[in-house]
């Protein structure tokens, strides 16, 4: 069990990471408005930061580096919690 749930948080955070398949894929299925409740329709953060680079002002590329630092932060945390897991399962087997 430690194994597939070190392997989904790897996966999850995987995905997270992977911008250029969302980019060439999901590109086509951006949404320009802010979701109202969880059943709203949305964008991916890799999305939503590629078109705040491609626009002019600085206030966007701005918008586009918080998103990124934010994007960091959530594969740090999953890829941190992996390890603890991974970690601990090992230290159980040991004994």
């Amino acid at each position: 069990t430690p194994g597939i749930m070190t392997g989904c948080i790897f996966a999850l955070s995987r995905i997270c990471g992977e911008t250029a398949p969302l980019l060439v894929i999901g590109a086509l299925a951006y949404i320009a408005y802010v979701p109202t409740d969880w059943s709203s329709a949305f964008t991916t953060i890799p999305i939503q930061m590629f078109n705040w680079l491609s626009r002019p002002q600085e206030a966007f590329h701005q918008n586009a580096a918080a998103s990124i630092v934010v994007l960091l932060v959530v594969l740090g945390a999953l890829n941190s919690v992996a390890v603890y897991v991974r970690a601990r399962s090992q230290r159980r087997a040991r004994w």
